[in-house]
This record gives structure tokens, C-alpha cells and sequence, in this order.
């Protein structure tokens, strides 16, 4: 399996660089994996898809403001992405220029909140003051770290956009995009048609939407970053009883899908757990947590683009992406939506 396998070639105006005005007013393109049919159909008609019974997995994490502006003391600029929480304070980070970013150096992100970068190398450890008031310092002077192929600047409205209606657990430093096509007049749709929902949750690290490295081809050698995750008792009883009684299970994200499969036993049953997860998924990996997948479109050699190729077969996979650009989807974050029954 070379990771050239999984390439494709999008063209530029095709990436969604602002979210739809209502959020269920993007395209969904389904594909059938039984007949490997595509149609080509509207978020809203999602609904046609389920049935009483049925149940729908979603990724509760909530995105924090992680791209912080500093200053240097020599007066430059910096820019600090925060990548996940080692203990209170103290984050794994990018820094930005990363080579005029020394150890020991102190950041000023405002008078009163400074960061103390801790080490040398592409990942840092950085510690920030006061510990005690990180959080609401992040929320008043971060900025929703929204991925690096869109290309504007971040505008107030993406802390609403950026996010999905149903975010709970703050931790996130990318949003699980699937979920951002929902609103909750649609989840109380869905649920009057009979639907349980079911909560669980990753936090989305930085390193889910990154490409794999290109030099190396042998997709086998590749390993993904660790994410927390949590798959309650609750999610785990949902899923049993809606196995146990013939219905689906519709897993929105593979964000949520890593979460599940990464609970999952020998036995293909889950068991609830929390912890952190580096599973990657890529063909001829089975998953066996879900019964249909919500997503939408990857950026070409990444690990999302592995794991759904791992749920419905490579080339029934690039062969809807061709339909999708050939019908002018809209790609990636702020793009259109994909079901995979």
C-alpha cells in the first residue's frame, strides 16, 4: 500500500474558505458501498437515510482558540498553535518563526498572560503564566485555529462556525467537521424519527488534517500522533442495544469513528475507555463500530483519506471524489458532506 495510492488532484476553488450560511445548507454526496451507486443530494435529505431505531454517534469535543498572537523580546512577532495539554499550563505547541524562537524565551501574549518556551525542536513544550488563569486567558486573546489551506484571516464569526452546535468538552485544536453541518432543529428531527443519539469524545489534535510525509511511500511505516479520547458506559450500552435490535449505526466523523474503533475488543464488542489513542486506520484495516459513516472531503494523503478509504475500498473512494469535483463540491472544513452506507 503506497501513500501515492492515495492521492488526487483538487482544483483551488474548490476549497471552502467560509462555512454555508445555514449550516444544513451544504451538499451530501452518498455512496452505496453494497452497489457502489452515488447519488448526489442535499444535507437536509440526510434524514431520508435513517430509520427507527437506528442510532447516530457524535463527537462532542469543543474547540478552543488555540493560535495565539506574541511578541518576541527583541519586539518581533510569534505566533503560537497550541497541540495538546501536557498538565495545567504547560502545552505541546508550533511556534512561529520557530528558529528565532531560542529555550527559555518568554513570549508576551498581553501584559498580564506570558508563555516560557521550554525546549528546542519542531514540537515545543511551553508553559504559560499565571497557570491559574490559562483558560480564560485562551478565550480572550486566542484565535480558532482554523486549518492552514484557508487562507483569510480569522474573523469573529469563525468562533461560532468553527464549532459544532453540540460542543461540550473543551480541548480540540481542530473541529470534527462533520459535525458542523448539524443545527439542533435538525438533531431534533433526527431524534423524532426515532434516532438515539450517542455522545463520545476526541480531542482533535492538529496532526489529524496534516499529510503524511511524502518521502516516505510505504504507508505501513507511518504512525499518527496520540489524541484523547472517551467512549462512556452510555455510548457503549447504546451501541450494544441498537446492534441487538437490527438497527444501524451511523458514526458522524472520523474523528468519532477513531474513538469507537480505538474502544473496541478483540471480540469486535466496546468496551468503555478513556485514555489516548494513536490507532491508524488505512486498507485493509475492517472497522466494525459502524454501519454507515458521515464525513467530509479530505485533503489527499492523509490519514482521513486512508480511513475512509479503509470503510468503503480505495478506488470506490477516489472514484466519488472524481464525481465530487467533477460536480463542484466544495472540500475540506467548511465543505460539503459525504454519507457512506
Amino acid at each position: 500500500m503506497k501513500l501515492s495510492d492515495f492521492h488526487y488532484t483538487l482544483p483551488k476553488e474548490l476549497i471552502a474558505l467560509a462555512p454555508m450560511r445555514e449550516r444544513t445548507g451544504s451538499r451530501l454526496l452518498v455512496l452505496s458501498r453494497s452497489d457502489q451507486k452515488i447519488e448526489h443530494r442535499k444535507f437536509r435529505d440526510l434524514l431520508d437515510y435513517f430509520r427507527p431505531g437506528d442510532a447516530l454517534f457524535l463527537n462532542d469535543t469543543r474547540v478552543i482558540p488555540a493560535r495565539l498572537e506574541a511578541k518576541r523580546p527583541t519586539g518581533g512577532k510569534a505566533e503560537i498553535l497550541l497541540l495538546q495539554e501536557l498538565m495545567p499550563g504547560t502545552w505541546e505547541a508550533l511556534i512561529k518563526p520557530g528558529s528565532r524562537v531560542k529555550r527559555d524565551t518568554v513570549l508576551e501574549i498581553a501584559p498580564d498572560f506570558h508563555a516560557t518556551v521550554l525546549d528546542d525542536g519542531p514540537v515545543r513544550k511551553v508553559e504559560f503564566e499565571p497557570k491559574e488563569k490559562f483558560w480564560p486567558m485562551i478565550e480572550r486573546y486566542g484565535q480558532m485555529p482554523l486549518p492552514p489551506y484557508i487562507k483569510r484571516k480569522v474573523t469573529p464569526e469563525d468562533r461560532e462556525t468553527y464549532q459544532t452546535v453540540f460542543a461540550k468538552h473543551a480541548g480540540a485544536v481542530a473541529a470534527p467537521t462533520a459535525g458542523l453541518h448539524f443545527d439542533k432543529d435538525f438533531l431534533n428531527a433526527i431524534e423524532k424519527k426515532g434516532v438515539r443519539i450517542g455522545w463520545i469524545t476526541l480531542h482533535v489534535g492538529y496532526g489529524t488534517f496534516k499529510p503524511l510525509a511524502e518521502e516516505e511511500e510505504d504507508v505501513t511505516k507511518h504512525s499518527m500522533h496520540e489524541e484523547f479520547f472517551r467512549v462512556s458506559e452510555e455510548a457503549v450500552k447504546l451501541h450494544e442495544e441498537t446492534r441487538q435490535k437490527g438497527g444501524r449505526v451511523f458514526v458522524c466523523g472520523t474523528t468519532a469513528l477513531r474513538a469507537l474503533e480505538s474502544a473496541k475488543q478483540p471480540d469486535g464488542k466496546l468496551k468503555p475507555r478513556e485514555g489516548r489513542t494513536s490507532i491508524f486506520i488505512y486498507p485493509p484495516y475492517r472497522i466494525q463500530t459502524a454501519d454507515a459513516l458521515i464525513t467530509n472531503f479530505h485533503l489527499p494523503r492523509t490519514s482521513l483519506l486512508l480511513l475512509v478509504s479503509a470503510f468503503a475500498g480505495r478506488e470506490t473512494i477516489l472514484r466519488a471524489y472524481e464525481s465530487a469535483i467533477q460536480e463542484r463540491y466544495r472540500f475540506f472544513s467548511y465543505g460539503d458532506a459525504m454519507l457512506i452506507l
